[in-house]
């Protein structure tokens, strides 16, 4: 064989895809490059060919998960609003404290989100935000794969727009290809529907996609209605932003229409169950969605009505409430879950044939993941343990674009001290509600 960058030696393979997830053991993974090359039985890739050798001997080869829906810089609100319903989370809290970011503290922010999403497994996330350009800076160091859209309100409409057109011009396809950029209107109830014609024309102008908060609770689709006639997602029909790629975070909200219309124009979902959870927002109709052949794959939303940025946990609860809502223990059984995480994100992003498999042809975006911790054995079926009993710090080695970014927990692309250091010192100015200052106001 030709020579290979990167030789993953005695791994058990694991490959989720949209009918049954393949598990081999005991294979190499030949890396060339950003692509994985070959997956053959151990002993039949020579060892001398490889530059860098790891061996994974006992741990699990897949591919890396991925985030279909994050606000990054959102981990500097960890936990400081709790409690509260989605209307005070917005107005007194969030919207608020993020009237104090500055492009520095997003940037910080950003990496000390690309740290915890590596050390997780996340090789790729679409991140909705803003002062983008520091988001992309982060996530090109950092080593993360990542589709980026700039927040647009709508409250300078040609400002918004042109802002968004220069950062598209200056970042899509950026970093070894790694960045990509999407335009990033907020939501139905908080954009005009005039604003939302004209990003679907910008989208169509650029040639890119379109990601959005749709449909997130049953308030929200009731004013809709009695605004407009028309359901959120029947809105974003309407305005044209159908007609280019589009991704729906949330979607908790739809009718069999709803569904019907995502399906016909293959929009993609991002289902974030423990932000829904917490903010008592109800849980979207997953079974029935991916039933009618809706790309639905998982996202963790923002840390700050989150608390985390680990997409292990999204997995499991995503299993567990289809299960709960369904009365069915049977509904999203492992495999889909599995496939949700990793395949079914990439086809929502518009990369199937290029994220979310391990097998040669696809980029070399994958982790390795150790499965003999206490709380995992016995062993007795491994896609059981992936979805139920593994924790994000089973995560051993990330590689991202054929680039190991970590290396047995050890991360070789940021400086976690000093990123920490900096979260810390910004925490407490950006907690300050004082002013009456807010990004934005919620109101249906």
């Amino acid at each position: 064989m030709e020579a290979m960058d990167l030789l993953l030696r005695d791994v058990t393979v694991v490959d989720p895809g949209p009918d049954r997830t393949a598990i081999r053991s005991g294979c190499d993974i030949a890396i060339r490059g950003p692509a994985i090359v070959a997956v053959e039985p151990t002993g039949q890739l020579d060892p001398a060919a490889a530059r860098q050798i790891i061996e994974g001997t006992g741990m699990v080869a897949m591919p890396g998960l991925i985030n279909l829906h994050a606000h990054a810089a959102m981990v500097l609100f960890r936990g400081a609003a709790e409690d509260v319903p989605l209307e005070e989370w917005f107005n007194d809290y969030i919207w608020a404290m993020e009237a104090n970011l500055t492009p520095e503290d997003i940037y910080w922010g950003a990496l000390l989100a690309a740290v915890e999403m590596i050390e997780g497994g996340i090789t790729t996330v679409a991140d909705h935000y803003f002062e983008m350009d520091q988001v992309a800076q982060a996530f090109a160091e950092a080593g993360l794969r990542a589709h980026l859209a700039w927040t647009m309100f709508g409250q300078q409409p040609a400002e918004e727009l042109e802002r968004a057109a220069g950062f598209a011009a200056r970042w899509h396809g950026a970093a070894e290809g790694r960045i990509r950029v999407w335009l990033g209107p907020h939501a139905p109830y908080t954009c005009s529907l005039d604003f939302l014609e004209a990003v679907a024309r910008e989208a169509r102008r650029l040639g890119l996609g379109c990601h959005i908060h749709a449909a997130e609770t049953a308030e929200q689709v009731t004013a809709s209605l009695q605004r407009n006639g028309l359901t959120p997602i029947q809105v974003l029909e309407r305005v044209g932003l159908m007609a280019q790629p589009l991704l729906c975070a949330h979607a908790a909200h739809v009718a069999p229409q709803d569904i019907a219309l995502m399906a016909a124009h293959r929009v993609g979902v991002a289902h974030c169950p423990k932000t829904f959870l917490k903010l008592a927002a109800g849980i979207a109709p997953v079974v029935a969605m991916r039933e009618a052949g809706i790309p639905v794959g998982l996202g963790t939303d923002g840390a700050a009505s989150n608390n985390t940025l680990d997409l292990w946990e999204q997995m499991r609860l995503a299993a567990l409430l289809q299960k709960h809502e369904r009365q069915d223990a049977r509904a999203l059984p492992l495999q889909e879950a599995l496939w949700m995480a990793t395949g079914e994100g990439a086809r929502a992003l518009g990369e199937e044939g290029r994220l979310g498999r391990l097998q040669p042809g696809y980029l070399a975006d994958l982790i390795l993941v150790r499965v003999d911790g206490v709380h995992v054995q016995p062993l007795h079926r491994l896609e059981a343990a992936l979805v139920y009993a593994v924790r994000a710090s089973d995560v051993d080695t990330v590689i991202v674009n054929g680039r190991v970014v970590m290396a047995h927990r050890q991360l070789l692309t940021a400086d976690k001290a000093e990123i920490l250091r900096q979260a810390q010192e910004r925490a407490a100015r950006l907690a300050q509600r004082a002013g009456g200052r807010r990004v934005q106001t919620y109101s249906l």
